[in-house]
């Protein structure tokens, strides 16, 4: 008997015979009209959900699901899933911290160094048929901040340390001595004392517009901010105003608030690096998340204990 899935996310669509063939029926449903088509017409059926932090997965959407027991976050981030509605219910929550930060990493270091290079411009200026240097410093040397220090924080770290010898600041919940790295106790202090600033800290409303005009007025006219996590935590209106006016020099975006839709003003801007929220989608990573989706609900629906909980309410209850 095969156990019914539905597969909110579009970035697994190549592993649906791989997951498939662990015992599961797949529902997929990665658009809005496709989610909704699906929930009502499997509303008896579905017993696990996979999705990610940005997509999420809402309370009347689970109650919609009378036979749910999990719901999979194919990522670290869980922000968008109504976790006291799953408690009400005893659905377990998992996430997938980790699988995917190597990659994270180095997707942050592209925008880093497209950015601060202005590398998407100069193609453009190339294909164009000119051939005129574009001026951008250097990033060896420079002081590299960074809000968040979990595992893709650390990675990213290690890649501005080992990589282009950068002395690395950090803000972080609580301090992490034995990274080596040094600790501001908020994010305006770290933002001040940085030439990149990288926001690698996890979404939700505890650190909603964590970056805010403050603190990129501390960044500085030539400094440069990079965001591979959640969109909330930046305030796009202030980043727009710094943008434009020159208070910050650039910017790398993988992530914006309110994504996919991006506001006119960001897009029209020469010193923004957008892309499509694509940082853990290299297959190594896609495959990492996939394996660990795998190993959380076989170990669910084999009786044994998810390997990374969220959201355990039986193991809460034992």
């Amino acid at each position: 008997m095969t156990i019914p899935l539905l597969i909110l996310i579009d970035s697994v669509h190549d592993y649906l015979h791989a997951i498939e063939a662990r015992g599961f029926h797949a529902v997929y449903a990665p658009t809005a009209q496709a989610r909704a088509d699906a929930i009502a017409q499997h509303a008896d059926d579905i017993r696990v959900v996979l999705t990610r932090g940005a997509t999420g997965f809402r309370a009347d959407e689970m109650a919609a699901l009378h036979k749910l027991e999990l719901i999979c976050s194919l990522g670290v981030g869980y922000e968008n899933i109504d976790l006291a509605a799953a408690a009400a219910r005893g659905i377990i929550v998992t996430n997938g911290p980790g699988a995917n930060a190597v990659s994270v990493a180095d997707h942050a270091m592209a925008l880093l160094l497209g950015a601060a290079r202005h590398l998407p411009q100069a193609d453009a200026w190339v294909r164009q048929g000119h051939w005129s240097g574009f001026m951008g410093p250097q990033v060896t040397g420079k002081r590299l901040g960074i809000l968040g220090l979990g595992t893709i924080g650390l990675e990213i770290a290690k890649r501005g340390a080992n990589g282009f010898g950068m002395s690395v600041g950090y803000y972080n919940r609580r301090a992490r001595p034995e990274s080596g790295y040094t600790y501001f106790d908020n994010a305006r202090d770290l933002a001040a004392a940085s030439d990149f600033l990288v926001v690698a800290t996890p979404g939700g409303a505890g650190t909603r517009h964590l970056v805010n005009a403050d603190v990129l007025d501390a960044l500085g006219p030539q400094g440069y901010l990079v965001n591979i996590a959640r969109g909330s935590v930046v305030d796009t209106d202030a980043l727009i105003a710094a943008l434009a006016n020159g208070r910050i020099a650039g910017a790398g975006l993988d992530v914006v608030d309110g994504e996919p839709t991006i506001p006119d003003a960001l897009k029209a801007l020469t010193n923004v690096v957008l892309t499509p929220h694509s940082a853990g989608r290299s297959p190594e990573a896609v495959e990492a998340t996939v394996t660990l989706f795998l190993q959380n609900a076989t170990a669910h629906f084999s009786g044994q204990a998810v390997l990374t909980p969220v959201l355990d309410a039986h193991a809460e209850a034992a």
